[in-house]
């Protein structure tokens, strides 16, 4: 069946609560000894050596650091995007390195959630259905998923969107729906690569303040890469890359 086709039943639905109440300090996310090298004409680039880290439930780090500092390549590792050189980074207990890749998909859409700096919604599908498409995965049903994808849409204020393709809503719209789609599978941890980098000041505020609030409703983890300093100041904790070495860091 299409993706069209399996939308075709879609329509606002009324607000439904699904908002998460579990409360823990337990070790969501952790990596150990995690190193990345990348080989270039015959020599080899180390982009991330032996990073140490420990996300809590429910917990907010902002990494900062240089362009070109190995920042994405740190997210990515986290995420299960792509697999270390030497270490290991282990979701809700789980070593990804001992997954295969649909494995390790599964794991990604039950577990974690993605910001990154450009929406990536797909233009030729509806808000609604841009949002609800991590759930297709999973065996709800389509009036389910339905009532789940409006309930976060209304929650970031898009619930007269619904129905409105990316091209029809503005850069901040399209933000808020981009983290309603992170959000939407109620992962332990949300990974956002520099979600305001597109936006203009006082839009990125609105859609980093949303995500704080998102934070402390649903208790999903926040790991956010930023140059803002003043967005990195208002997290729990600040980790700088430095040649490839992750560190504490003031804000």
């Amino acid at each position: 069946m299409s993706l069209r086709n399996r939308w075709s039943e879609f329509s606002p639905m009324s607000q439904t609560d699904h908002s998460n109440t579990t409360r823990s300090d337990a070790v969501v996310l952790a990596c150990v000894g995690l190193t990345r090298e990348f080989v270039e004409g015959g020599k080899t680039l180390q982009v991330l050596r032996d990073a140490e880290l420990e996300i809590r439930a429910g917990e907010r780090i902002a990494i900062v650091g240089e362009s070109g500092a190995g920042k994405t390549t740190l997210l990515q590792l986290l995420g299960g995007l792509d697999l270390p050189t030497r270490g290991t980074v282990h979701v809700q207990g789980k070593n990804i390195a001992d997954m295969n890749e649909t494995e390790r998909g599964l794991l990604r859409n039950q577990a974690l959630g993605f910001v990154y700096q450009f929406h990536h919604l797909l233009p030729e599908f509806s808000a609604l259905e841009n949002v609800a498409m991590p759930l297709l995965l999973r065996k709800d049903s389509v009036q389910s998923i339905r009532e789940q994808a409006t309930t976060i849409l209304q929650r970031v204020g898009l619930g007269e969107r619904l129905n409105h393709r990316p091209g029809e809503m503005s850069g901040g719209e399209r933000q808020r729906a981009a983290v309603a789609r992170a959000l939407i599978t109620r992962p332990s941890v949300v990974l956002a690569d520099e979600p305001t980098g597109n936006l203009d000041h006082n839009t990125g505020e609105r859609v980093f303040e949303l995500m704080l609030e998102l934070n402390r409703e649903y208790h999903s983890s926040l790991v956010v890469v930023t140059h803002d300093r003043q967005l990195a100041g208002r997290m729990d904790r600040v980790l700088r890359l430095t040649d490839g070495a992750l560190t504490n860091a003031s804000a």
